[in-house]
């Protein structure tokens, strides 16, 4: 079964472009663990826009749920990881002034750096995840970087299913195939939204876990957090 893992940074966004503390990111993590949330997702930058590491600090020893931490691994992220052990660290390759992850890693041009990660995460009991364009190559590339899981950036899925759903999966459905006969764990993110998870899910149900924040706190400034917890899960549970 999919688990969803909520991406809470849109909420710290919005706490930080009034100063203050509302909303509250910690109380808002947990309301989304009690509004049937499977797990948490963070994505702390080094200039923290938006999650801070104080938040993951304050959050990480709270959770009941599994938490995700995202980013790119810079010295301070890594520091970061180390300190509160996440049981999952998805790498993701953004550049520290990028509005949002908009490219997946080249696994084979960044084989010996990304090995080393994960080598040094694996040590500490922390799964590793590598964000990937749905590509068949790097998903090998990945395995051999000794990644536990991939996740795919779902950008194009997303702006092709309005218009062909069945052409736009279609890289993704390769792609997932060869993580699966890799023995690899398969997540999925970023561009998912109530219009598109369960054609997705229905398509490729051995995904193991999405995390969706963008779209999902969005969705909940019109129907509540815990009402569009319930429609995200229910789109993935139907399948």
């Amino acid at each position: 079964m999919t688990k969803l893992s909520v991406n809470i940074n849109k909420i710290a966004t919005i706490r930080n472009a009034r100063g203050g503390n509302v909303p509250d990111v910690t109380k808002a993590a947990l309301d989304c663990e009690a509004f049937g949330a499977e797990g948490i997702t963070v994505h702390p930058r080094p200039d923290e826009r938006h999650i801070r590491y104080s938040d993951v600090r304050s959050i990480r020893p709270l959770l009941k749920t599994e938490f995700n931490m995202e980013g790119n691994p810079t010295g301070s992220f890594i520091a970061l990881a180390c300190e509160v052990v996440p049981d999952q660290v998805t790498l993701v390759p953004d550049a520290p002034d990028a509005i949002t992850s908009n490219q997946g890693w080249d696994t084979i041009r960044n084989h010996s750096f990304l090995k080393r990660i994960c080598e040094s995460f694996r040590s500490r009991g922390i799964r590793t995840s590598i964000f990937i364009d749905p590509d068949p190559r790097m998903a090998e590339g990945a395995f051999k970087c000794g990644a536990d899981r991939v996740e795919l950036y779902t950008a194009a899925y997303a702006a092709g299913y309005p218009s062909d759903r069945d052409k736009a999966i279609a890289p993704y459905l390769t792609t997932a195939n060869a993580v699966r006969e890799l023995g690899m764990g398969l997540n999925a993110g970023h561009d998912l939204s109530l219009d598109n998870l369960s054609f997705f899910i229905s398509t490729i149900p051995w995904t193991d876990e999405v995390s969706i924040g963008h779209a999902l706190i969005s969705d909940a400034l019109y129907l509540g957090l815990e009402k569009t917890i319930q429609e995200y899960l229910e789109r993935i549970r139907k399948i």
